[in-house]
């Protein structure tokens, strides 16, 4: 007996602005273990790094988020900072197809790389990036970016740097 499938959800990929600051804020509240940043970081994500960053609307309410940024040193690479995916819209695919219509943008054609930093027992982030290379036809690396002790006082778990690329521009 097969499983149904699930029903593709009508999700629109907009690039945000400030006004949807505080529902990303509420969303990442809700997406634990998520570290939640002050509201006003949000806002800032929502609008200083619009071009590098993507929500996802589900029937007007904001059903995912990422934040990125471009390196100063390293314009070609985006750092995604943190993938936000609400309940409602898990088990779309929608994170990739995030990542992908930020890569897509017109602004963003020059974009090689991206990097990222995981927890080494996040599987789920470690399948999204790890099936993004594949997608992207790329590799993928890792090594320790923040340990435990040395960076964040016993308090965090380390943070692996993953770094997926170089891969050829995606068209919009």
């Amino acid at each position: 007996m097969t499983q149904p499938k699930a029903k593709t959800l009508d999700i629109e990929l907009v690039q945000p602005n400030a006004e949807l600051g505080a529902s990303v804020h509420q969303l990442i509240e809700n997406c634990p273990p998520l570290d939640t940043n002050s509201m006003y970081c949000n806002l800032l994500q929502a609008s200083h790094f619009a071009e590098t960053s993507v929500a996802a609307l589900l029937d007007g309410d904001v059903a995912g988020f990422i934040s990125g940024y471009r390196l100063p040193q390293q314009p070609d690479t985006l750092f995604v900072w943190q993938v936000a995916v609400g309940e409602r819209a898990r088990g779309q695919g929608l994170a990739t197809k995030m990542i992908k219509s930020i890569l897509a943008r017109p602004s963003n054609q020059d974009i090689k790389r991206i990097e990222t930093t995981i927890t080494p027992d996040n599987k789920a982030s470690w399948a999204l990036f790890e099936g993004l290379a594949r997608k992207l036809d790329t590799q993928i690396d890792s090594d320790v970016h923040f340990d435990k002790d040395k960076h964040f006082a016993g308090q965090h778990k380390t943070e692996m740097l993953v770094k997926v690329g170089p891969f050829k521009a995606i068209n919009a």
